[in-house]
């Protein structure tokens, strides 16, 4: 296991514990927005993690959205 599975471990649990979905939004797209430098220097290994992590926690985000938008309505 990498450092940087171990903290995304954490950083996800603590979002997970906070549930708010803006949260998860925010730190998928600072991520993404980091996986990109680190394409452009071909550090590919980190880069995809980066983007993986990103799209779960975008994915997570909006099922977050929509099942508070179920308990809404």
């Amino acid at each position: 296991m990498k450092p940087q599975d171990i903290v995304f471990i954490i950083v996800f649990l603590m979002l997970l514990w906070k549930r708010r979905d803006s949260w998860f939004t925010i730190a998928g797209l600072i991520l993404l927005g980091l996986a990109i430098p680190l394409y452009a220097s071909w550090t590919f290994f980190t880069a995809q993690r980066f983007v993986i992590y990103g799209a779960v926690l975008l994915t997570v985000s909006i099922i977050m959205q929509l099942q508070k938008k179920d308990k809404v309505q």
